[in-house]
């Protein structure tokens, strides 16, 4: 079985490439499990899970129709760290995250989860892009 993280944001076009990415890997979509990561917002102290964000819901749609096995969970701020201790946790093969478009400027002064993810991980990170 290969175990696939998949840390999406509200964004339903960047998860949806996500997703994509997923199905387009060799091998069969019975042999993939894919946790759907989603940082949880903190309005109102509620710590669970955003089913209702449009990232989740359209990751989970795509996934869930070409018959993967998709697993939900949350992650907790820094949102950097909670992705590379929960791909430790649960043995993932691989990180699947989705790049935004940012000036060296905006990265430089709020980082990157993205960059952060890729040099910390102890497995491979394949950052897809937006089409």
């Amino acid at each position: 079985m290969y175990q696939i993280l998949l840390p999406v944001d509200d964004e339903p076009d960047r998860a949806a490439a996500q997703a994509r990415y997923v199905l387009g890997l060799p091998g069969e979509t019975d042999e993939v499990t894919v946790t759907v990561a989603h940082a949880y917002r903190d309005d109102a102290g509620d710590n669970s899970f955003d089913e209702e964000s449009p990232g989740v819901i359209k990751a989970v749609d795509i996934l869930s129709d070409a018959g993967v096995t998709v697993e939900q969970t949350e992650l907790y701020v820094p949102v950097a760290e909670s992705i590379v201790n929960l791909a430790n946790e649960m043995d993932a093969d691989e990180i699947v995250v989705c790049g935004r478009k940012r000036s060296p400027t905006g990265k430089a002064l709020f980082g990157s989860v993205t960059q952060s993810v890729a040099l910390d991980s102890p497995v491979p990170v394949t950052i897809v892009g937006v089409n």
